[in-house]
């Protein structure tokens, strides 16, 4: 019986290794649009940032309030900061930001088809192809989003209701302990949750683009069938990489703590970027997990068929 345990372990930490690997390999070899997004990224932060920056600067560069902001974080003198009349509302800063995120996201929307495109081909596609592949699909990841979108809110807003009551019931208890235990099971679970839907929708995702199916319903049906008949390999896979990105982000700021002066404004950026980047890597290797698996093990006959119908030159799985 221990054998047996032993083989059924070793299988699956092997199914989940090759998931792993075959996702990393199609981002390195399409490392450029990863660089692309971040560029993108990067750009629009400091757009949406620019508004906050030149209030700043308009009170900082002549208040005394900037010395103990630059030589430390004084969350005080930063509350007091933004009570400054001259400083003005915040919805000012906020606003600006929040449209640069909105056009992300949307810009997001409209390339990802191609990025899929390039990330199932084993060749470097043109630009042409990475284009079309965009403008063909684009209302379809409009309308996948909108349906992820609308899902994971009902799903997230039924689950944290139930969290918060079930918390609230706690805390009437002896045990000083289950509450906190409880938030920590109910976040765990809630995580998920969340991640499964999120790779249902990558799997959806994959579907249009590759079958370029018309119907996105049927794509969202083929998602959830292929995530239900192989949930064990997808979301080990999905979940390793998100506690990676985790272990990247608390590196990230414990490095910023440890080793970045609080005046050396350089030091600050290439550690918050570096952080960021990874950051931005883990959600593209799910990305390529989700559609290296479908490739190898969906039907792959058919997504060449429907592809060459499309006109998009997607090869056969390697």
């Amino acid at each position: 019986m221990a054998q047996l345990v032993d083989g059924v372990r070793t299988m699956v930490t092997s199914e989940k290794q090759g998931l792993l690997v075959r996702g990393a390999a199609i981002v390195r070899r399409n490392l450029r649009y990863l660089v692309w997004f971040y560029l993108l990224n990067l750009m629009f932060a400091w757009c949406g940032a620019r508004a906050f920056s030149v209030r700043a600067h308009q009170t900082l560069d002549h208040s005394l309030y900037a010395d103990k902001l630059l030589h430390g974080m004084d969350v005080s003198v930063l509350r007091e900061l933004f009570a400054l009349p001259e400083f003005g509302a915040t919805i000012g800063s906020r606003v600006p930001a929040t449209l640069w995120m909105v056009l992300f996201a949307a810009v997001t929307v409209l390339l990802m088809p191609g990025v899929l495109l390039g990330y199932s081909s084993d060749h470097k596609i043109s630009r042409e192809e990475f284009f079309r592949a965009c403008g063909h699909n684009v209302w379809r990841f409009v309308r996948l989003a909108v349906l992820f979108a609308i899902v994971t809110g009902i799903v997230a807003a039924v689950l944290f209701g139930i969290l918060s009551a079930a918390v609230n019931a706690a805390e009437q208890a002896s045990h000083e302990r289950l509450p906190v235990l409880l938030l920590m099971f109910g976040f765990a679970i809630i995580f998920v949750i969340v991640t499964l839907i999120r790779l249902w929708f990558d799997l959806a995702q994959v579907d249009v683009m590759l079958r370029d199916q018309g119907a996105v319903r049927k794509s969202v049906a083929a998602g959830l069938r292929a995530l239900r008949q192989n949930v064990a390999w997808l979301l080990g896979s999905y979940v390793v990489i998100a506690l990676a990105g985790t272990a990247v982000l608390i590196t990230g700021l414990f490095l910023w703590h440890v080793i970045v002066p609080p005046s050396n404004v350089l030091s600050a950026f290439v550690i918050s970027q570096a952080t960021l980047f990874l950051l931005l890597t883990t959600r593209f290797w799910q990305r390529a997990t989700a559609v290296g698996f479908y490739v190898r093990d969906l039907t792959e006959p058919a997504v060449e068929v429907q592809s060459a119908a499309a006109g998009m030159a997607v090869p056969a799985a390697q």
